[in-house]
């Protein structure tokens, strides 16, 4: 595994025209209380693009009901939560990680830009949060493979055919997206 989409434009092209379809889909709902979702991004600012993202990663897509005013962010492709990083950034060092000797987890902190105390969480993250949340608990299950816990996400990415990496890479951005929001939106609706 590389790290060669860190640097890759029209990768992070792709993921904002997905996080744009998403935040549509989301937004042809409506709130809970029945009333209409607006546009309502809000700034952000991004660590690991290393020049390759474009203005869009400056705002993350937001929701607003019209009625009570209550904010809702639609799933992303590009973040993962409250984290500073760019998901892509976060899935593939954490990936790295695994059966990282100290010195090659020195080099990938250091071309990342990432410091070695957060790509631990990270791994931490991967392998003891993630593992235990109800996204995971109902949609592991659903998998066609095993998936080793301790070599998340790297294990998960496995689990997707396709063509390339960047695709593996993809498919697993776009299932693990409904981890990144909590949502106000009326289901079945």
């Amino acid at each position: 595994m590389s790290h060669e989409f860190v640097a890759n434009a029209n990768f992070y092209a792709l993921l904002s025209r997905y996080d744009v379809d998403l935040a549509e889909t989301t937004r042809a709902g409506r709130c809970r209380c029945g009333g209409r979702l607006d546009r309502a991004d809000f700034p952000r600012k991004p660590r690991g693009g290393r020049g390759a993202v474009d203005d869009s990663y400056c705002k993350r897509i937001g929701l607003c009901c019209a009625i009570c005013r209550a904010r809702t962010l639609p799933a992303s492709v590009r973040f993962l939560g409250r984290r500073v990083y760019l998901g892509v950034v976060v899935v593939l060092a954490s990936a790295m990680q695994h059966g990282v000797s100290a010195s090659r987890g020195r080099q990938l902190a250091s071309s990342l830009g990432v410091n070695r105390r957060t790509l631990e969480r990270w791994k931490l993250w991967w392998t003891e949060t993630f593992p235990r949340t109800e996204f995971w608990r109902s949609a592991g299950g659903r998998l066609r493979g095993e998936v080793r816990v301790d070599a998340l996400p790297g294990s998960l990415m496995e689990q997707f055919d396709a063509n390339s990496e960047q695709e593996r890479l993809f498919a697993l951005l776009r299932f693990i997206a409904p981890i990144t929001t909590r949502t106000r939106i009326q289901t079945g609706a």
